[in-house]
């Protein structure tokens, strides 16, 4: 039987970090603030909002909230933005995408100030991933993934790494990360040859495709830990994710599960970059 790697224990070790850094600045004066840029109310963005607000009343970080019509034309988004970039108060923004049509992405992005990009969407902030430039942050899913594997103990360094997926969100910042920690990475997609023997050949394995059960028992190879990033609503509606779960537990090492793994470490990560930012600020 595979270990399972909740993302809930390694969360919890991590949000237990965050609230003591947290603790500090604020007795030097400093509480760490998160704005909160919204536009419209899809429900998917409401339910990720209550997770952050939940999170960051408990580890007693701040939240303040620009929340505009769905309708709203892009100058008053990018007014809100050019506000929380000069606001000294304000040390990193969560902005949800993605954005109404009449919103052009990449203009909307590159208006956040990178030092205060704490969700990683930013130009600069994934050139740091790269670069390791030091300014803005790593998308939060992606380091999840590497802090998940921290926290279970599952070694990196000089270990063979498959990601399938190469999404700017998780799979190509989590390979650099990884990367980073001194792994082979191998970065597939869906249009991988043989995609099933790379996967196999891997010590970890990361599945960040966005495809309901892409990935079966013939990917998987024995004692090999996985990382499932995806999350769907199952034909019998239940969550699940991008591994056929029931494949794959019986012959992996270790695997994340859905729900409860790598989502569970998101709002954990945003704090922490959130804490990071406020740092920096106050040196």
């Amino acid at each position: 039987m595979a270990l399972l790697m909740k993302g809930g224990p390694a969360a919890a070790a991590l949000n237990e970090k965050t609230a003591a850094r947290a603790a500090a600045l604020a007795a030097a004066g400093v509480m760490p603030t998160l704005a909160v840029v919204r536009v419209g109310a899809r429900e998917d963005d409401l339910a990720y909002e209550r997770g952050v607000l939940a999170r960051c009343a408990k580890l007693g970080l701040a939240v303040r909230p620009f929340v505009l019509d769905a309708a709203a034309p892009q100058e008053e988004l990018l007014a809100v933005l050019d506000e929380v970039n000069r606001d000294r108060s304000i040390h990193g923004c969560l902005l949800f995408r993605p954005l109404p049509p009449q919103m052009d992405d990449r203009t909307v992005r590159a208006a956040l100030a990178p030092e205060k990009d704490v969700d990683g969407i930013t130009d600069a902030s994934l050139a740091e991933v790269f670069t390791g430039s030091g300014v803005g942050y790593p998308p939060c899913t992606a380091q999840a993934c590497v802090e998940v594997l921290d926290y279970y103990g599952i070694p990196l360094e000089g270990r063979r790494v498959t990601v399938v997926g190469r999404s700017l969100v998780v799979g190509k910042p989590a390979a650099m990360l990884l990367d980073r920690r001194n792994a082979t990475v191998t970065l597939c997609n869906s249009r991988t040859r043989d995609l099933p023997a790379l996967c196999r050949a891997a010590d970890v394995l990361v599945v960040a495709m966005g495809r309901r059960g892409a990935i079966g028992a013939d990917c998987i190879a024995p004692g090999q830990a996985v990382v499932d990033v995806g999350i769907h609503t199952g034909e019998d509606g239940r969550l699940c994710g991008d591994v056929r779960f029931a494949e794959a537990e019986p012959i992996a090492g270790a695997i994340t599960p859905v729900p409860g793994g790598v989502g569970a470490m998101t709002t954990s990560v945003l704090a922490a970059h959130l804490v990071s930012a406020a740092e920096k600020a106050a040196r």
